[in-house]
């Protein structure tokens, strides 16, 4: 399982490398898709390492905070709710662009910045 986790950790700072990437493009959306793809995958990372099994199919980041165990403060927390936000269920046009049209540049700058230090921290929890 150790090598399934460290695919899933790769996995999650190429998601960061996207971002940032995006934020270069001008994709603002798919920055803060991308930052939460990226704290997923760390924290099922971390689930595998801990557990030894599969993480659980699911998408918000609160959620499988609870479910690895991870201690974190409130500050945390309510980044990964609002992270969460940014998962792009649908791709139907129209929803994409309801998503979107929130995302600004200060948005999406300020959302990569907290989403590396999150990704660090959680690929650096030792259980």
């Amino acid at each position: 399982m150790d090598d399934l986790s460290r695919q899933w950790a790769d996995q999650a700072r190429y998601d960061l490398e996207t971002a940032d990437a995006m934020l270069k493009a001008g994709r603002y959306l798919y920055v803060v898709f991308c930052c939460q793809q990226a704290v997923e995958k760390a924290i099922k990372a971390f689930i595998i390492r801990k557990t030894g099994e599969f993480p659980p199919r699911v998408h918000n980041l609160v959620r499988l905070a609870e479910v690895a165990e991870i201690e974190s403060d409130g500050e945390r927390i309510r980044f990964l709710g609002e992270l969460s936000g940014y998962y792009i269920q649908s791709r139907y046009p129209e929803e994409i662009k309801a998503v979107g049209s929130a995302v600004t540049a200060e948005l999406a700058l300020d959302v990569l910045g907290k989403t590396e230090q999150m990704v660090t921290w959680v690929l650096s929890i030792r259980q």
